[in-house]
């Protein structure tokens, strides 16, 4: 009976000491998780090009010179499917007015459905620093060759875009309205059907990845106001609808693109003498009803284009 006892006093001891002894033990905290935070739906797109030629619907911005462009664009992604954007982008340019600059101010959404992208928005074009010729008391200035130019030229469009892809094939549809086109007085419309093969990795040649792509359009124009009438349309002069289109192949290296393009319209030089006011246009033989001097231009003829150009995104930097 003592051996039980004895033995029942140090087992009580021992549990008794159990407790004090685990408390002077240090103990190690748990790590909490780590959490990664979740990405910024903010981002920012920008680049910057030179190319030879700055054409833009079949009809050369630039006067067949160089010209250079830049672009800076914010982007709020609402979710994978719906980004907010707006953006400021510049390109030198030779005008029939003297503008040396095109500034634009856009914005729009982009939301996407599966393969199917979509971009709706406003796009505002501004070219300061025109000159007005037409050679009378209220603009005194003239261009050699009898033509015209308002002072400002800046206007607006609102469009739609559409794009699906399909394995290495993109199809898009664009459509592009201006209640007055190039502050003529005259609308515009403008809608193209595009098609883009982008190569896949296997067929890489070398670092370089590659595409071929073309575009298809038509702007439909409406008539100006009278400043650009002629004799036989005093009021103004109900402007050429015409034809455009391009084909061309681009190589990509990490941010860099060179595209190499031919364009095109089917304008004549009469028709685009009318429309552009080319301060170089000459001749006497381009008679039409809408440009009955006869100069002709060669800004809506055919040309070959080949740009180098940056892109590339914050988002894409981390």
């Amino acid at each position: 009976m003592k051996k039980v006892v004895v033995s029942l006093v140090a087992a009580l001891a021992v549990s008794a000491a159990a407790p004090a002894l685990a408390s002077d033990m240090p103990v190690k905290a748990a790590k909490a998780p780590v959490v990664a935070a979740p990405p910024s739906p903010w981002d920012v797109a920008f680049g910057a090009a030179i190319m030879n030629d700055y054409v833009w619907r079949g009809v050369t911005q630039s006067g067949h010179k160089p010209s250079v462009a830049a672009y800076f664009e914010p982007r709020y992604n609402i979710d994978a499917n719906w980004q907010l954007y707006a953006g400021i982008s510049g390109e030198s340019i030779k005008f029939a007015n003297n503008a040396a600059a095109e500034i634009d101010f856009y914005g729009g959404v982009r939301p996407t459905f599966g393969p199917v992208a979509f971009d709706v928005g406003f796009w505002y074009y501004y070219y300061p620093g025109g000159t007005c010729y037409a050679g009378n008391a209220a603009c005194p200035a003239t261009i050699p060759n009898g033509n015209v130019a308002k002072s400002v030229a800046s206007f607006y469009e609102v469009y739609g875009k559409v794009t699906y892809t399909i394995g290495d094939f993109a199809l898009g549809a664009n459509e592009y309205y201006s209640p007055n086109f190039l502050n003529t007085g005259a609308w515009g419309n403008y809608a193209s059907g595009t098609i883009k093969y982008t190569a896949p990795e296997k067929l890489a040649l070398g670092p370089l990845g590659w595409y071929v792509s073309g575009e298809f359009g038509r702007q439909w124009l409406g008539t100006s106001d009278a400043f650009y009438g002629v004799p036989a349309f005093p009021n103004g002069i109900d402007y050429k609808d015409y034809n455009t289109w391009n084909v061309g192949i681009g190589f990509t290296y990490k941010v860099f693109t060179l595209d190499l393009r031919y364009s095109d319209t089917d304008l004549n030089k009469g028709d685009c003498n009318a429309f552009t006011s080319d301060p170089g246009g000459s001749g006497t033989t381009n008679v039409t009803p809408i440009n009955p001097t006869g100069v002709g231009s060669n800004w809506c003829g055919a040309t070959f284009i080949a740009k180098l150009s940056a892109d590339l995104t914050l988002g894409s930097l981390k």
